[in-house]
Protein backbone atom coordinates (compact mmCIF):
# COMPACT_ATOMS: atom_id res chain seq x y z
CA UNK A 1 0.00 0.00 0.00
CA UNK A 2 2.76 2.51 0.86
CA UNK A 3 4.54 1.21 -2.49
CA UNK A 4 1.68 2.12 -4.44
CA UNK A 5 1.19 5.56 -2.44
CA UNK A 6 4.54 6.49 -3.62
CA UNK A 7 4.03 5.21 -6.99
CA UNK A 8 1.37 6.88 -6.97
CA UNK A 9 2.97 10.34 -5.42
CA UNK A 10 5.97 10.55 -7.67
CA UNK A 11 5.91 12.18 -10.83
CA UNK A 12 8.57 11.19 -13.78
CA UNK A 13 8.25 13.42 -16.46
CA UNK A 14 10.31 10.81 -18.35
CA UNK A 15 7.98 8.52 -17.96
CA UNK A 16 5.51 10.60 -18.81
CA UNK A 17 6.98 12.01 -21.73
CA UNK A 18 7.18 15.88 -20.39
CA UNK A 19 9.14 18.21 -22.74
CA UNK A 20 12.37 19.81 -21.65
CA UNK A 21 10.70 23.45 -21.41
CA UNK A 22 7.43 21.52 -18.86
CA UNK A 23 10.32 20.20 -16.72
CA UNK A 24 11.79 24.24 -16.41
CA UNK A 25 8.84 25.20 -16.19
CA UNK A 26 7.69 22.84 -13.34
CA UNK A 27 11.22 23.78 -11.81
CA UNK A 28 10.38 26.93 -11.51
CA UNK A 29 7.19 26.77 -9.90
CA UNK A 30 9.11 24.15 -7.58
CA UNK A 31 11.29 26.81 -6.25
CA UNK A 32 8.60 28.87 -5.70
CA UNK A 33 6.66 26.86 -3.79
CA UNK A 34 9.65 25.55 -1.79
CA UNK A 35 9.63 22.29 -3.32
CA UNK A 36 12.90 20.46 -3.81
CA UNK A 37 13.17 18.31 -7.46
CA UNK A 38 16.29 15.53 -7.55
CA UNK A 39 16.72 14.49 -10.95
CA UNK A 40 14.34 15.80 -12.87
CA UNK A 41 11.17 14.49 -10.50
CA UNK A 42 8.93 16.58 -8.63
CA UNK A 43 8.83 14.03 -5.77
CA UNK A 44 6.02 14.92 -3.24
CA UNK A 45 6.33 12.94 0.21
CA UNK A 46 2.37 12.59 0.65
CA UNK A 47 2.51 9.50 2.35
CA UNK A 48 3.05 10.68 5.40
CA UNK A 49 0.53 13.95 5.20
CA UNK A 50 -1.64 11.47 3.63
CA UNK A 51 -1.49 9.51 7.36
CA UNK A 52 -1.65 12.53 9.26
CA UNK A 53 -4.86 13.79 7.23
CA UNK A 54 -6.30 9.84 7.78
CA UNK A 55 -5.63 10.43 11.63
CA UNK A 56 -7.32 13.61 11.93
CA UNK A 57 -10.28 12.63 10.21
CA UNK A 58 -10.53 9.49 12.21
CA UNK A 59 -10.88 11.31 15.52
CA UNK A 60 -13.04 13.99 14.09
CA UNK A 61 -15.32 11.81 12.83
CA UNK A 62 -15.44 9.93 16.45
CA UNK A 63 -16.01 13.58 18.47
CA UNK A 64 -18.91 14.34 15.80
CA UNK A 65 -20.53 10.78 17.43
CA UNK A 66 -20.08 11.55 20.55
CA UNK A 67 -21.78 14.90 20.30
CA UNK A 68 -24.22 13.87 18.65
CA UNK A 69 -24.57 11.30 20.38
CA UNK A 70 -24.97 13.35 23.61
CA UNK A 71 -27.14 16.09 22.24
CA UNK A 72 -29.52 12.98 21.60
CA UNK A 73 -29.49 12.13 24.80
CA UNK A 74 -30.02 15.66 26.39
CA UNK A 75 -32.65 16.19 23.84
CA UNK A 76 -34.73 12.72 24.63
CA UNK A 77 -34.18 13.70 28.21
CA UNK A 78 -35.17 17.19 27.79
CA UNK A 79 -39.19 16.30 26.08
CA UNK A 80 -39.55 13.06 27.99
CA UNK A 81 -42.65 12.82 29.11
CA UNK A 82 -42.15 9.96 31.40
CA UNK A 83 -42.91 10.05 35.05
CA UNK A 84 -40.43 8.87 37.21
CA UNK A 85 -41.44 6.16 39.71
CA UNK A 86 -42.90 7.48 43.05
CA UNK A 87 -41.09 6.97 45.82
CA UNK A 88 -41.25 6.43 49.90
CA UNK A 89 -40.27 9.22 52.32
CA UNK A 90 -37.26 7.23 53.39
CA UNK A 91 -36.28 6.30 49.95
CA UNK A 92 -35.93 10.50 48.99
CA UNK A 93 -34.06 10.73 51.55
CA UNK A 94 -31.79 8.23 51.22
CA UNK A 95 -31.19 9.85 47.76
CA UNK A 96 -28.34 12.20 46.59
CA UNK A 97 -28.32 15.79 44.92
CA UNK A 98 -27.50 14.47 42.15
CA UNK A 99 -29.43 11.07 41.70
CA UNK A 100 -32.49 13.78 42.70
CA UNK A 101 -31.35 16.52 40.05
CA UNK A 102 -33.20 16.76 37.13
CA UNK A 103 -34.99 13.38 37.59
CA UNK A 104 -38.24 15.06 38.72
CA UNK A 105 -38.28 13.58 41.77
CA UNK A 106 -38.19 17.12 43.72
CA UNK A 107 -41.22 18.04 42.41
CA UNK A 108 -43.10 14.42 43.34
CA UNK A 109 -45.26 14.29 46.81
CA UNK A 110 -43.85 10.76 48.88
CA UNK A 111 -45.83 7.64 49.01
CA UNK A 112 -46.13 4.91 51.16
CA UNK A 113 -45.87 1.27 51.08
CA UNK A 114 -47.72 -1.50 53.68
CA UNK A 115 -50.61 1.17 54.68
CA UNK A 116 -53.55 0.12 56.38
CA UNK A 117 -55.57 1.14 53.64
CA UNK A 118 -57.46 4.00 55.08
CA UNK A 119 -57.36 6.71 58.17
CA UNK A 120 -56.43 4.53 61.59
CA UNK A 121 -55.39 6.86 63.81
CA UNK A 122 -56.50 7.10 67.38
CA UNK A 123 -58.34 10.66 68.75
CA UNK A 124 -55.89 13.19 70.24
CA UNK A 125 -54.26 15.79 69.05
CA UNK A 126 -50.98 15.90 66.20
CA UNK A 127 -48.90 17.87 64.57
CA UNK A 128 -49.37 17.71 60.66
CA UNK A 129 -45.36 18.04 59.12
CA UNK A 130 -44.40 18.02 55.96
CA UNK A 131 -47.43 18.11 53.78
CA UNK A 132 -47.15 17.88 50.55
CA UNK A 133 -49.26 18.81 47.65
CA UNK A 134 -48.80 17.98 44.40
CA UNK A 135 -51.24 19.07 41.51
CA UNK A 136 -51.51 16.04 38.60
CA UNK A 137 -54.03 18.35 36.93
CA UNK A 138 -55.05 21.80 36.26
CA UNK A 139 -58.12 23.44 34.63
CA UNK A 140 -59.64 26.65 33.92
CA UNK A 141 -63.40 27.69 33.76
CA UNK A 142 -63.49 29.76 31.21
CA UNK A 143 -65.65 30.11 27.54
CA UNK A 144 -65.34 27.21 25.13
CA UNK A 145 -63.29 27.98 21.53
CA UNK A 146 -66.84 26.92 19.82
CA UNK A 147 -69.31 29.66 19.76
CA UNK A 148 -72.26 29.94 21.63
CA UNK A 149 -70.56 27.41 24.34
CA UNK A 150 -71.28 27.59 28.06
CA UNK A 151 -68.44 28.27 30.42
CA UNK A 152 -66.71 24.94 31.54
CA UNK A 153 -63.54 23.63 33.02
CA UNK A 154 -61.45 23.23 30.13
CA UNK A 155 -57.74 21.52 30.00
CA UNK A 156 -54.64 23.56 30.03
CA UNK A 157 -50.99 22.97 28.80
CA UNK A 158 -48.56 23.92 31.61
CA UNK A 159 -46.11 26.40 30.90
CA UNK A 160 -44.29 26.23 34.38
CA UNK A 161 -41.47 24.06 34.57
CA UNK A 162 -41.42 21.58 37.51
CA UNK A 163 -41.81 23.75 40.39
CA UNK A 164 -45.22 24.05 41.31
CA UNK A 165 -45.53 21.44 44.07
CA UNK A 166 -46.17 22.63 47.83
CA UNK A 167 -43.76 21.46 50.42
CA UNK A 168 -43.16 21.01 54.38
CA UNK A 169 -46.53 22.30 55.79
CA UNK A 170 -47.20 22.39 59.10
CA UNK A 171 -49.53 23.32 61.42
CA UNK A 172 -51.93 21.45 64.67
CA UNK A 173 -54.35 18.59 64.15
CA UNK A 174 -56.77 16.99 65.72
CA UNK A 175 -58.78 13.47 65.20
CA UNK A 176 -62.06 14.35 67.40
CA UNK A 177 -63.58 10.99 69.36
CA UNK A 178 -66.26 10.86 66.55
CA UNK A 179 -63.80 10.91 64.09
CA UNK A 180 -63.74 13.95 62.76
CA UNK A 181 -60.80 15.42 61.92
CA UNK A 182 -59.62 18.65 61.71
CA UNK A 183 -56.19 20.85 60.56
CA UNK A 184 -55.13 24.27 60.41
CA UNK A 185 -51.86 25.61 58.37
CA UNK A 186 -49.47 27.71 59.94
CA UNK A 187 -46.33 27.30 58.04
CA UNK A 188 -44.22 25.67 55.22
CA UNK A 189 -43.75 26.71 51.63
CA UNK A 190 -47.26 27.21 51.08
CA UNK A 191 -47.81 28.87 47.93
CA UNK A 192 -46.09 28.61 44.22
CA UNK A 193 -46.65 30.88 41.21
CA UNK A 194 -48.14 28.65 37.82
CA UNK A 195 -49.54 29.66 34.54
CA UNK A 196 -51.31 27.22 32.20
CA UNK A 197 -52.58 28.54 28.53
CA UNK A 198 -56.14 27.42 27.53
CA UNK A 199 -56.83 25.67 24.53
CA UNK A 200 -57.74 29.44 22.37
CA UNK A 201 -53.99 30.40 23.32
CA UNK A 202 -54.93 32.48 26.21
CA UNK A 203 -52.93 31.96 29.35
CA UNK A 204 -53.66 31.94 33.16
CA UNK A 205 -51.44 33.32 35.86
CA UNK A 206 -52.20 32.23 39.39
CA UNK A 207 -50.90 31.67 42.80
CA UNK A 208 -51.37 28.13 44.16
CA UNK A 209 -51.51 28.27 47.67
CA UNK A 210 -53.61 26.55 51.14
CA UNK A 211 -52.56 29.94 53.13
CA UNK A 212 -54.48 30.01 56.24
CA UNK A 213 -56.24 26.58 55.55
CA UNK A 214 -58.89 25.76 58.44
CA UNK A 215 -59.78 22.05 57.17
CA UNK A 216 -62.41 19.66 59.01
CA UNK A 217 -64.88 16.96 58.35
CA UNK A 218 -64.36 13.06 58.30
CA UNK A 219 -61.03 11.57 56.75
CA UNK A 220 -62.50 10.48 53.37
CA UNK A 221 -63.75 13.97 53.11
CA UNK A 222 -62.24 17.19 55.01
CA UNK A 223 -61.82 20.66 53.25
CA UNK A 224 -62.40 23.80 54.19
CA UNK A 225 -61.52 28.00 52.76
CA UNK A 226 -58.02 29.22 52.87
CA UNK A 227 -56.49 32.72 51.90
CA UNK A 228 -55.31 33.64 47.90
CA UNK A 229 -52.94 36.37 48.09
CA UNK A 230 -52.71 38.57 45.31
CA UNK A 231 -50.52 37.60 42.47
CA UNK A 232 -48.24 40.65 41.97
CA UNK A 233 -47.36 42.92 45.58
CA UNK A 234 -48.36 46.10 46.04
CA UNK A 235 -45.08 47.54 44.72
CA UNK A 236 -45.13 45.71 41.60
CA UNK A 237 -45.45 48.57 38.67
CA UNK A 238 -46.79 47.89 35.59
CA UNK A 239 -45.37 48.82 31.94
CA UNK A 240 -46.58 52.41 32.61
CA UNK A 241 -45.19 53.25 35.99
CA UNK A 242 -48.31 52.25 38.38
CA UNK A 243 -48.29 50.55 41.74
CA UNK A 244 -49.81 50.59 44.91
CA UNK A 245 -47.53 51.50 46.99
CA UNK A 246 -45.17 52.87 44.56
CA UNK A 247 -44.96 54.36 40.75
CA UNK A 248 -47.75 56.99 39.52
CA UNK A 249 -50.99 57.21 40.87
CA UNK A 250 -52.42 57.24 36.95
CA UNK A 251 -51.23 57.12 33.93
CA UNK A 252 -54.27 57.62 31.54
CA UNK A 253 -56.10 60.87 32.69
CA UNK A 254 -59.53 60.71 33.88
CA UNK A 255 -61.69 61.98 31.13
CA UNK A 256 -64.20 65.28 31.88
CA UNK A 257 -67.49 63.66 32.41
CA UNK A 258 -69.93 61.82 30.06
CA UNK A 259 -67.36 59.63 28.81
CA UNK A 260 -69.32 56.12 31.08
CA UNK A 261 -65.41 54.53 30.57
CA UNK A 262 -64.18 55.96 34.56
CA UNK A 263 -64.44 52.44 35.87
CA UNK A 264 -62.64 50.83 33.42
CA UNK A 265 -59.70 53.26 33.69
CA UNK A 266 -59.93 53.55 37.43
CA UNK A 267 -59.22 49.32 37.43
CA UNK A 268 -55.86 50.62 35.60
CA UNK A 269 -55.07 53.18 37.44
CA UNK A 270 -55.95 52.27 41.41
CA UNK A 271 -53.96 49.14 42.23
CA UNK A 272 -56.16 46.41 43.79
CA UNK A 273 -54.03 43.97 46.72
CA UNK A 274 -56.80 42.79 48.48
CA UNK A 275 -56.49 38.88 49.02
CA UNK A 276 -59.43 36.47 47.58
CA UNK A 277 -60.41 33.41 49.01
CA UNK A 278 -60.42 29.57 47.78
CA UNK A 279 -61.58 26.02 49.34
CA UNK A 280 -60.02 22.63 48.88
CA UNK A 281 -61.14 18.91 49.94
CA UNK A 282 -58.48 16.88 50.90
CA UNK A 283 -59.22 13.16 51.46
CA UNK A 284 -57.16 10.18 52.99
CA UNK A 285 -56.54 6.95 50.78
CA UNK A 286 -54.45 5.50 52.99
CA UNK A 287 -51.93 5.86 56.31
CA UNK A 288 -49.33 4.13 57.98
CA UNK A 289 -49.90 4.82 62.13
CA UNK A 290 -46.31 3.07 62.84
CA UNK A 291 -44.94 5.76 61.07
CA UNK A 292 -47.21 8.25 61.04
CA UNK A 293 -47.54 8.78 57.40
CA UNK A 294 -50.55 9.83 55.66
CA UNK A 295 -51.23 10.04 51.78
CA UNK A 296 -54.73 10.95 50.06
CA UNK A 297 -56.21 12.94 47.11
CA UNK A 298 -57.43 16.18 46.88
CA UNK A 299 -59.27 18.85 44.58
CA UNK A 300 -58.77 22.70 45.00
CA UNK A 301 -60.97 25.34 43.64
CA UNK A 302 -59.45 29.19 43.64
CA UNK A 303 -59.30 31.86 41.75
CA UNK A 304 -56.83 33.13 39.29
CA UNK A 305 -54.63 36.71 39.21
CA UNK A 306 -56.43 39.52 38.97
CA UNK A 307 -53.95 42.13 37.27
CA UNK A 308 -54.28 43.99 40.51
CA UNK A 309 -57.69 44.37 40.38
CA UNK A 310 -58.14 45.14 36.12
CA UNK A 311 -59.35 41.93 35.62
CA UNK A 312 -62.02 39.50 36.83
CA UNK A 313 -60.57 36.45 38.21
CA UNK A 314 -61.34 33.01 36.37
CA UNK A 315 -61.72 29.58 38.86
CA UNK A 316 -59.06 27.16 39.10
CA UNK A 317 -59.93 23.95 39.57
CA UNK A 318 -56.65 22.00 40.75
CA UNK A 319 -56.37 18.22 41.30
CA UNK A 320 -53.54 16.09 42.96
CA UNK A 321 -52.39 13.88 45.52
CA UNK A 322 -50.94 14.80 49.21
CA UNK A 323 -48.26 13.47 51.81
CA UNK A 324 -47.96 14.43 55.62
CA UNK A 325 -46.50 13.19 58.70
CA UNK A 326 -48.63 13.12 61.80
CA UNK A 327 -46.54 13.48 65.47
CA UNK A 328 -48.03 13.37 68.96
Amino acid sequence: MAASLQAAATLMPTKLGVSSRSRRSSQCVSKSFGIEQSSARLTCSLQTDLKDLALKCVEATKIAGFALATSALVVSGASAEGVPKRLTFDEIQSKTYMEVKGSGTANQCPTIEGGAGSFNFKAGKYTMKKLCLEPTSFTVKAEGVSKNSAPDFQKTKLMTRLTYTLDEIEGPFEVSSDGTVKFEEKDGIDYAAVTVQLPGGERVPFLFTVKQLVASGKPESFGGPFLVPSYRGSSFLDPKGRGGSTGYDNAVALPAGGRGDEEELQKENVKNTAALSGNITLSVTDSKPDSGELIGVFESIQPSDTDLGAKVPKDVKIQGVWYAQLEQ
